[in-house]
């Protein structure tokens, strides 16, 4: 397999690691996931996807597109991580805690909430037990690497397709 296929399978494979190992933390790990952390999900599927695209497509901007995406989830990761510290209120309305209405009965705000309550987005999850870094901070840091290394490979040309081109303007292929 050449590296022109090789490298968006792998950063298609790494973007779908991201999501498939928070849910192993979910399913096998026992946590719970807030609506932050269900958001920092998704760029990493469509990452995934237009890695897969680099395969059928114009490498270059698709592996861009992929870089983009999972940087996208690094700045859901910014948000998440300044809700948790509590520096700003979370921007999704099913973060916040519910509010009474005027006028509005206890019985009728009991019959407004989730019938499962979601875990409190400004709650950190500390997936390893002394490292006072959250899940989102890890995604944070994830994503910053992932994303750097997929704009990285969609900006580097193929040195073997430089070198050929080269030598055939030269007059020597």
């Amino acid at each position: 397999m050449t590296q022109h296929r090789r490298l968006p399978l792998l950063i298609a494979a790494l973007a779908a690691a991201a999501p498939l190992f928070a849910l192993a933390t979910e399913r096998w790990g026992g946590l719970n996931p807030c609506l932050l952390c269900l958001w920092q999900r998704w760029p990493y599927w469509a990452a995934a996807g237009l890695a897969l695209g680099a395969l059928a497509l114009p490498r270059r901007p698709m592996l861009a597109l992929a870089g983009l995406a999972v940087l996208l989830s690094g700045v859901f990761a910014v948000v998440h991580l300044g809700v948790e510290a509590r520096w700003w209120p979370s921007p999704l309305p099913g973060c916040m805690a519910p509010s009474a209405a005027p006028g509005q009965s206890v019985e009728d705000m009991l019959r407004s909430l989730a019938p499962k309550p979601a875990k409190p987005c400004d709650e950190p999850t500390f997936l390893i037990p002394g490292l006072p870094v959250s899940m989102a901070g890890m995604n944070l840091l994830y994503a910053l690497g992932l994303g750097g290394f997929a704009l990285r490979a969609a900006a580097r040309r193929e040195a073997r397709g430089v070198e050929a081109r080269g030598l055939e303007a030269q007059g020597r292929g």
